[in-house]
């Protein structure tokens, strides 16, 4: 779960910059390691090289949904903890994100000390397995 400075890497994927940039610096200030992507599709080409973390995904990006992405890991045989978030916080929406894999839904926008408390415990539980 952490990169060579220890800390706990957090791979960011939302397509709203202005999101990204929030979250970075959420991460920062609390110690994490983020790092943020605005292309799904660049972030599926990359993950071959991710070895260890907690992937934050939008679930509801305009070109490749969260959904797809979470697949794309399914496919490429990555099991890293994921927790979906998005604004749509309906029946279907988080079915659809915890069958394609996501341990946890969170609704945008999500309270920061819940998020930093989700991807603290799924850090923990995944250094663990």
């Amino acid at each position: 779960m952490q990169a060579g400075t220890g800390q706990v890497i957090v791979y960011i994927v939302d397509d709203d910059e202005s999101v990204r940039t929030a979250l970075a610096r959420l991460m920062r200030s609390a110690g994490l390691e983020p790092r943020p992507y605005g292309d799904p599709a660049r972030f599926l080409s990359e993950v071959g090289n991710i070895a260890n973390g907690v992937i934050l995904l939008d679930i509801t990006m305009p070109l490749h949904s969260g959904t797809d992405v979470l697949h794309g890991l399914r496919s490429r045989q990555i099991v890293l903890p994921v927790i979906a978030v998005s604004a749509r916080d309906d029946d279907d929406t988080r079915k659809s994100a915890r069958e394609a894999g996501a341990r946890l839904f969170l609704q945008k926008p999500a309270d920061n000390q819940a998020l930093l408390d989700a991807i603290h415990w799924l850090a923990g539980s995944a250094a663990q397995a």
